[in-house]
């Protein structure tokens, strides 16, 4: 690996801040250099949300994503809108085709389609969708382990919520799966 630039994206509400920070402070558990840029719509829960990761093995210069992301994960409509052109040629676009049904129009980025909170419908708990994406992506990219996503839970989530690492595993394992 040498550095991903991704961008996390949907609505407020769909874990798109916490499938960044995951990836964020699996990297750091891995000895990573690493920088995680929030940004919300003004409206909080339903409006948009979006965050920028960075994982490097060299220093990162600026937390900022424009026009060289290297994947872009897209769980809503205006996301894959605002979002696709920002992904550099030969990087990847992940879409979460439970929600969208548009095709990506660029042809020089490999694209994955993901029904996330399908396989999350499946799973019992529509609220693993990010954890699906998660699963996808990091089956794609050898950004960060698993098992290191999965000891961030604990850490960002704490020992209130550590009762969901083996439901969170599943997601991501069920994400991997669909890119298989």
């Amino acid at each position: 690996m040498s550095t991903a630039r991704v961008i996390c994206a949907g609505f407020g509400g769909q874990g798109v801040m916490s499938m960044g920070q995951l990836l964020t402070y699996a990297g750091m558990l891995e000895g990573k250099e690493v920088s995680w840029l929030p940004s919300y719509g003004p409206e909080m829960r339903g409006g948009t949300a979006n965050c920028a990761v960075t994982v490097s093995d060299k220093p990162v210069g600026s937390p900022l994503i424009t026009g060289d992301a290297t994947c872009a994960i897209v769980m809503n409509l205006p996301s894959l809108d605002k979002f696709e052109r920002e992904v550099k040629p030969g990087g990847k676009i992940l879409v979460n085709s439970s929600l969208i049904d548009k095709k990506v129009e660029r042809d020089d980025v490999e694209v994955h389609y993901i029904p996330a909170n399908d396989l999350a419908l499946e799973l019992g708990n529509p609220r693993v969708a990010n954890m699906i994406m998660l699963g996808a992506y990091l089956q794609t990219e050898s950004t960060v382990e698993m098992d290191s996503v999965l000891e961030a839970f604990k850490k960002v989530f704490g020992p209130s919520k550590e009762k969901f690492v083996p439901l969170n595993k599943d997601a991501l394992q069920k994400g991997a799966q669909a890119i298989k």
